[in-house]
């Protein structure tokens, strides 16, 4: 605590420091001038339910904010925290989170959220609830869309470009806001992919899978961290002191402060955990909470729960200063107010361009159907070929329709002749392919159907959509699809109808344009999937990262076995974890490795080792290609996954360039956090899996001693 901080702590009451922890939704101006007056709050939050992700609501109006923080300094001195739900758009609208980790393009990740704060920032935003870290492996589950998906590393490499393009070197700079990892923790296991629902997560794989993106998020200086509404075997993260206190701020050194989700203290009495609100703000202030969003359990009965000695004078002051060393951070004791400034759209809108573009993943392109020449005829069908809303995704309260184009009208810009309907009429089908040179399939799902609250019990395609597929596959022509989603989709049978495949994703104000570019080559597909992508809704959870069993019934890689763990579906994804294919074709040489073996302790002091290939590209594009590091430890005193990422570079290579890759392996890599809770790595065989995806990969072996 700085002693600035420390001299306004001093001189407040005991009601003024409870204020502090209370954040208001604004749904009056004026009442929220009052509270702010008297001290009562110490944020706002820019919206007006719990559902903001679904509602496009007004955007913040600059004015009203700065009456409030007026109101704020005429009462106590000290300014609020203005909160909105900024997590892929502000007026223009980047791919959802799910597409930007499909891009695995660090650097653009943090350049796209640094202009989210820049627009943001403009309006008097402070802070954003991203991001969004769960690792997600149930894509049945609506939230998927904000994760970075289903693999612990990739969430690490998000979570501090993020955090790093959100908050800047100078988080007082005015274009920079402060983050907000979310939601801690588990939040993304829940059962059946139903929102809200029960977890049930081993200390093992709390640690292992879903806490080390957190972890990365305090090591990049994370001001915020959002409790999660889950419990976790039995008990509630929101009054879970050994995850809030013991693990996230003492053992990570976590040093912002803790914030509720959307009146989640409350929701502690359906938790069955607290019978009132007193209890309620009495666990969750207890376990780490500093912050109450919205519910108001905090601003009712800390000053009573302090008065009792439940809670000590001590508690409460660690929690203020929490949160105002973070207003000190943000420099809004010194500048409270926001002034007037211009967003450079046209940069926006590039960058958005740019991550749609490497966020979309080529999944299949038989014959090398494409791209397709702009003097093609194209048949176009498809509901979604018109929609433009449905581009932008879910949890986008702030966009401007009036800059996104249909494919449709993008299409008739770029190809000779496009034609067709957009709704399915067998008729129309027939007529118009028979004349095209190639069918186009905008297919997949709308916003309405994923996001928060938003789950399905299947994630394939409609009848509507297989049966057009049907129908254009009769006509004896290429047939593209244009997959516009929110999460994997699994297409089953349909998937052998189409002669290539793109996954769109839902990404954004260019989206129109990026599949343009691509489809005509334009520009070259270098994305990968986040997420696996499974052949039916019935094999979920599928993921590659998955431990061996007893015996071999996974058989996610194929293996040469005749045992099969479904009768009706091979047990294999429709697309692994990692892939994504490209217009031209990159040759990998065998990797090498410096030394085949290194000690505990040498490997403890530092020492690494380091796996080297040269990549060519030997087609007849520019390209991009992503390789990808995965290792195994053989044998250890706790089952380890069949493979883990530990490390991918996204390089550009033009015809005939070639580059040099180096992995380095060490003591993080190749560690893990055993049955004690301590990370470390155990003696023993590694193997080191190099490729273009998952599977495709080459195998080295490395030995600790």
């Amino acid at each position: 605590m700085s002693e600035r901080t420390a001299e306004i702590l001093k001189r407040m009451s005991t009601r003024e420091k409870i204020g502090q922890l209370n954040q208001v939704p604004l749904v009056d101006v004026e009442e929220a001038k009052n509270k702010a007056r008297k001290g009562e709050i110490g944020s706002v939050i820019l919206a007006h339910t719990a559902f903001a992700g679904l509602e496009e609501t007004e955007r913040a109006c600059m004015d009203d904010i700065n009456e409030i923080q007026q109101a704020a300094i005429e009462g106590n001195g000290i300014p609020v925290i203005v909160g909105r739900d900024v997590i892929h758009g502000y007026g223009e609208v980047f791919p959802i989170p799910l597409a930007m980790a499909a891009s695995f393009n660090m650097h653009l990740v943090k350049e796209g959220y640094a202009m989210l704060a820049e627009a943001a920032s403009a309006d008097g935003i402070h802070w954003t609830f991203a991001p969004m870290l769960d690792v997600s492996r149930d894509p049945r589950w609506g939230r998927i869309i904000e994760s970075p998906g289903e693999d612990p590393y990739l969430g690490e490499c998000i979570a501090k470009a993020a955090v790093e393009g959100l908050q800047g070197d100078n988080l007082a700079d005015e274009k920079h806001i402060a983050a907000c990892a979310k939601h801690y923790i588990g939040y993304g296991a829940s059962e059946g992919g139903r929102d809200y629902y029960s977890t049930e997560i081993s200390e093992y794989t709390l640690r292992n899978v879903y806490l080390r993106a957190f972890k990365a998020a305090v090591d990049s200086g994370v001001c915020t961290v959002m409790s999660s509404f889950n419990e976790i075997s039995g008990q509630p993260v929101t009054s879970n002191q050994y995850l809030l206190k013991d693990v996230l701020k003492k053992e990570l050194g976590f040093d912002g402060f803790v914030v509720s989700d959307w009146e989640s203290v409350e929701q502690l009495i359906n938790q069955g955990t607290a019978d009132n609100r007193k209890e309620c703000a009495y666990q969750a202030f207890s376990a780490g909470v500093d912050m109450d969003m919205t519910d108001g359990c905090y601003s009712e009965n800390l000053e009573e729960l302090v008065s009792e000695g439940r809670i000590s004078m001590e508690q409460l002051d660690e929690s203020v200063m929490r949160i105002l060393d973070i207003k000190e951070k943000l420099g809004l004791l010194d500048n409270p107010y926001t002034k007037p400034r211009k967003v450079d759209t046209e940069k926006f809108r590039n960058i958005a361009y740019k991550t749609a573009l490497e966020s979309m993943v080529l999944l299949k392109n038989n014959n090398n159907v494409l791209p397709l020449s702009k003097e093609s005829k194209i048949a176009l069908f498809g509901y979604m070929a018109d929609e433009k809303r449905a581009l932008l995704g879910s949890w986008v309260p702030d966009f401007t329709l009036d800059d996104v184009h249909s494919i449709r009208e993008t299409f008739e810009d770029t190809f000779a002749d496009v034609y067709g309907g957009s709704y399915f009429l067998p008729e129309e089908v027939y007529r118009h392919g028979r004349n095209a040179d190639a069918l186009i399939l905008v297919i997949g799902e709308t916003h309405f159907v994923s996001g928060e609250a938003r789950s399905l019990t299947s994630i394939e395609l409609t009848a509507e959509q297989k049966e057009l597929a049907k129908r254009a596959r009769k006509c004896g022509k290429p047939v593209i699809g244009i997959l516009v989603c929110g999460r994997p989709i699994a297409l089953g049978d349909t998937e052998e109808l189409f002669d290539a495949l793109i996954c769109a994703w839902q990404s954004g104000t260019m989206t129109a344009e990026a599949v343009a570019a691509l489809l005509t080559g334009k520009e070259c597909p270098s994305g990968k999937t986040p997420v696996s992508f499974p052949r039916a809704t019935g094999q979920v959870p599928i993921y590659y990262n998955t431990h061996p069993a007893a015996r071999v019934c996974n058989l996610y890689y194929d293996e040469p076995y005749e045992i099969y763990n479904y009768e009706d579906c091979q047990g294999t994804p429709m697309y692994p974890f990692g892939f994504g294919l490209s217009y031209t074709e990159f040759m990998y040489d065998t990797p090498q490795i410096n030394t085949m073996q290194l000690s505990y302790d040498e490997i403890k002091s530092g020492k690494k080792f380091l796996a080297e290939l040269y990549i060519t590209n030997i087609g007849k594009y520019t390209g991009s290609e992503v390789a990808q590091c995965y290792i195994r430890d053989r044998c250890a005193s706790m089952t380890r996954p069949i493979r883990e990422l530990r490390g991918f570079v996204k390089e550009k290579l033009k015809p005939g360039e070639t580059k040099r890759i180096v992995f380095e392996l060490g003591f993080d890599e190749l560690g893990f956090y055993n049955r004690n809770g301590d990370f470390d790595v155990e003696r023993g065989e590694f193997e080191i899996y190099i490729g273009r995806n998952c599977i495709d990969t080459y195998c080295l072996k490395i030995r600790v001693y």
